[in-house]
């Protein structure tokens, strides 16, 4: 039985994550918040491709994916459209963004069910 919607939930979420055991926590960690849709990428040129059919509510962006790719494409693409998102690192406060992403939230990984249910409610952007 699926969770009933929770108040403040985004709709659909995007996670942009390379390792499958983190994204399907992350997913269904988001799930339980009732959130009615949760899509996983692996990559930057397949997060787009989603953004493209359809445009996400909010997004969890890990920073660094397989063979050196940043999600910060992924990041400008978001800010565009004005959908919110939070990057997800595990190397916490070390890791670099661009300039334009600095000031952007981050959550480190691991991260409680708590933490991420709050940066989900925020929808900061």
């Amino acid at each position: 039985m699926k969770p009933a919607p929770r108040v403040g939930m985004p709709g659909d979420v995007l996670i942009v994550e390379d390792d499958p055991i983190i994204a399907l926590d992350f997913e269904d960690t988001i799930m339980s918040f009732g959130v009615a849709a949760v899509r996983t990428a692996a990559s930057v040129a397949r997060a787009l491709e989603l953004i493209a059919s359809r445009v996400p509510d909010f997004a969890l962006l890990d920073v660094g994916l397989i063979r050196g790719e940043k999600t910060f494409a992924i990041a400008e693409r978001l800010d565009g459209l004005g959908v919110p998102y939070v990057f997800v690192t595990g190397y916490g406060s070390d890791v670099r963004l661009p300039p334009s992403l600095a000031e952007k939230p981050r959550l480190n990984k691991p991260c409680s069910s708590e933490v991420l249910e709050a940066a989900l409610r925020r929808k900061e952007v």
